[in-house]
């Protein structure tokens, strides 16, 4: 398991080892944790890559620390990848990554617990007492159907889900943003110029470029190009996956190229001994994806 402490000791790692990498946050958690910001390169044009909506998805944390780790040695060796020079994207383009967007909801997911949340034993509840397969924040609320994109169609479909109120997975939220988590990361996109957005989420192994059917200019030629990369499909996620995910929102706010990556195939959470193999797949697109703008 990755927690949230482990990558605070591995980010100050890579703060101390490459001085040309900052590590700021966009803001706290709903327990108070912050949410770390990790930012590369001087570029005008900028791509933002998300990580672990969901508690129980932390492997994607450790996707994009790998990423971190083998883009800093690039740049700092002057090494090319894909045919692209490290040091040449570094001063053209600006990578921004927010490495775990849900401390809270891995914490308990990793731990059973979380002795710093007031509401851990109302969520425990909610949980029936496991949390093994706990997706929410520290609120019951599932981060990645809390951003203003068809956020009321889906709040009326609740009902026929089964979906009451806070819990393990699926609630939305009292309203778009109502978590700290969701809104400082639109406060961070609304400051910053991103031009392409990547949300990492497990599992499946697909696509996600479309939002209700509509694909932004570009987006359809870099859904084939990640897809021929990964050997992932391009893909329509369930009904239920329709509202209010982030790639949704920067797709309809924006209207700018934003994908949801469903990495690896099992069952959540995947082991953390997938990542080498997973980060394979998909290190040509994390390495790459600026090029794409």
């Amino acid at each position: 398991m990755y927690t949230y402490d482990t990558l605070t000791e591995d980010l100050a790692a890579l703060a101390d080892r490459y001085s040309f990498l900052t590590v700021s946050s966009i803001g706290k958690s709903l327990v108070g944790r912050t949410l770390p910001l990790v930012t590369v390169g001087k570029g005008k044009k900028g791509v933002l890559y998300v990580g672990t909506h969901h508690g129980m998805e932390w492997i994607t944390t450790v996707l994009l620390v790998k990423y971190l780790k083998e883009y800093c040695t690039a740049i700092e060796e002057k090494r090319r990848f894909f045919g692209v020079s490290a040091e040449y994207l570094f001063h053209h383009r600006t990578v921004s990554v927010v490495p775990m967007l849900n401390p809270d909801g891995v914490e308990l997911q990793c731990k059973g617990r979380d002795p710093e949340n007031p509401l851990t034993d109302r969520l425990a509840a909610m949980s029936g007492g496991d949390f093994s397969r706990w997706q929410a924040n520290g609120r019951g609320v599932d981060l990645n159907h809390n951003y203003n994109a068809g956020f009321a169609d889906y709040k009326a479909k609740e009902p026929s889900l089964g979906i009451f109120g806070g819990g393990p997975t699926r609630f939305s939220g009292a309203h778009p943003e109502s978590e700290p988590e969701t809104a400082a990361l639109c406060a961070f996109i609304r400051a910053a110029d991103v031009g392409l957005l990547l949300a990492l989420h497990t599992q499946g192994g697909e696509i996600y470029a479309d939002y209700n059917g509509y694909l932004p200019k570009g987006a359809s030629v870099i859904a084939r190009r990640m897809s021929a990369m990964s050997g992932y499909p391009v893909a329509t996620p369930e009904p239920a996956a329709c509202f209010g995910g982030l790639k949704d929102w920067f797709i309809l706010e924006y209207d700018r190229p934003g994908f949801t990556i469903e990495c690896g195939k099992g069952v959540n959470p995947l082991p953390e001994s997938d990542a080498p193999i997973l980060y394979e797949t998909l290190r040509g697109i994390l390495l790459t994806a600026p090029t794409f703008i």
